[in-house]
């Protein structure tokens, strides 16, 4: 009886201990599942903020080859090509950062790819801003060539119009002018002898003697001259074959044309002219002689009773 009480304490004892060590075990597993279940939901935390930034960074990417395309010039086929390049990948990314759960494998390739897009977008950024800086300064070349090419073409109109300004006094200064004239009415007896007068009837002809000032530019050869001779009417008097001729920018009809030789000796010359609309009118006639394209001078006149 002695042993049996001895033995019932321990026993005791002994259950004590061990269910002192199952509670021991409850709360350690209960402390493992805590921390394992606030590690994962740290770790989801994590992943989401993981994927706003991302996100976020997409967003800012984008943004940016927006504004670096805004008013954009004339992009290449291959400027093109990456921008739709780089956006289409943006889109995938966008897609694949929406789903609901990623991995850590899926979350770092994600994240490789936005770094490796950043690189991309950062070059293209630079690559457009290369082509805009071109593009002004060919826009500026092409500016300054038109403003030089407009200042050249002006300097040559103007020294076009200088050069026909000169050439108009040269050819000027090289016109022949009247020195000196008389104009004598003449009759033609029987025997052919010429004999002056001063009366229309018996008038047959008139005799221009004149003689040109002296002109160092002329040329010293043959010049066409032009006779014009009003009647007492005011109209010009032309033969049947007569034609017309330029001076001093008009053309004119001509009553009579010869040619003299102009040597710049002070020679006198004579152009006789018969009259072709016999008899003379009683009356005041007006001589106009024309050499090189202009008027020789102010024009003579003559009077007949």
């Amino acid at each position: 009886m002695e042993n049996q009480s001895g033995q019932t304490p321990k026993k005791n004892s002994n259950v004590i201990y061990f269910l002192i060590v199952v509670v021991l075990a409850l709360l350690g597993t209960d402390v493992y599942l805590y921390l394992q279940k606030n590690k994962s939901d740290q770790k989801i935390v994590y992943v989401d903020h993981e994927k706003e930034r991302l996100t976020s960074e997409l967003d800012s990417l984008e943004n940016q080859i927006e504004q670096v395309n805004t008013g954009k010039a004339k992009m290449s086929v291959e400027m093109r090509a990456k921008n739709d390049s780089l956006q289409a990948k943006i889109k995938t990314l966008r897609v694949e950062l929406a789903k609901g759960k990623l991995t850590s494998a899926e979350l770092g390739k994600a994240k490789e790819d936005v770094k490796q897009l950043r690189y991309f977008v950062t070059k293209y950024t630079a690559d457009i801003e290369e082509l805009k800086k071109q593009n002004t300064s060919l826009t500026s070349e092409r500016d300054t060539l038109k403003t030089n090419l407009a200042t050249v073409s002006d300097k040559a109109t103007t020294l076009q119009k200088q050069n026909q300004d000169l050439d108009t006094k040269v050819k000027i200064g090289q016109a022949l002018k009247v020195g000196s004239t008389s104009i004598v009415a003449y009759k033609i007896k029987g025997s052919g002898k010429e004999v002056d007068v001063t009366r229309a009837s018996p008038a047959k002809k008139i005799k221009i003697n004149f003689t040109v000032a002296s002109n160092t530019l002329a040329d010293k050869s043959m010049h066409d001259i032009y006779v014009r001779i009003i009647d007492p009417t005011g109209n010009l008097i032309t033969a049947s074959d007569s034609q017309s001729f330029t001076a001093d920018g008009q053309d004119l009809q001509y009553t009579y044309k010869t040619s003299i030789d102009f040597k710049d000796d002070g020679t006198t010359y004579t152009i006789d002219w018969v009259n072709p609309t016999l008899p003379f009118q009683k009356g005041t006639y007006t001589v106009l002689l024309y050499a090189d394209g202009a008027s020789m001078g102010k024009g003579s006149t003559f009077s007949l009773k």
